[in-house]
């Protein structure tokens, strides 16, 4: 934590930290497509998010990529659904961007508190 950063700047960027290595994976995924035997990776965003969260200062802190059990695989052993991968990939963009919002609103009200804190 540096001197301007908030409780909450923390916790946001741990979360485009997570979401950030999402995208990674879901990319990762995509280009293994026609790799036989490669299975989809993936996290869980919320439990991956939660042991950020409480992971306090760690800078370390790496989320725990899985493969997706479950998926239709097909002969050559290769599980990637080129639908879902997009449909993910969909998902933590929008993710991203609102992670991004939610950081430049933070940031707002922290110059705000600066500019109002020297009039009187």
């Amino acid at each position: 934590m540096n001197d301007v950063s908030t409780p909450m700047m923390n916790l946001l960027e741990k979360a485009l930290d997570v979401t950030s290595q999402r995208h990674k994976l879901v990319i990762a995924n995509m280009a293994n497509i026609d790799t036989p035997g490669y299975h989809a990776k993936d996290l869980d965003f919320r439990s991956e998010l939660k042991r950020a969260a409480s992971a306090g200062g760690d800078d370390t802190f790496l989320p725990v990529a899985r493969s997706v059990p479950g998926l239709l695989e097909r002969p050559d052993g290769n599980n990637v659904s080129l639908d879902r991968e997009g449909l993910l990939l969909a998902e933590t963009q929008m993710q991203f961007g609102l992670g991004i919002q939610l950081l430049q609103h933070e940031f707002h009200n922290l110059l705000s508190a600066i500019n109002e804190g020297g009039k009187v």
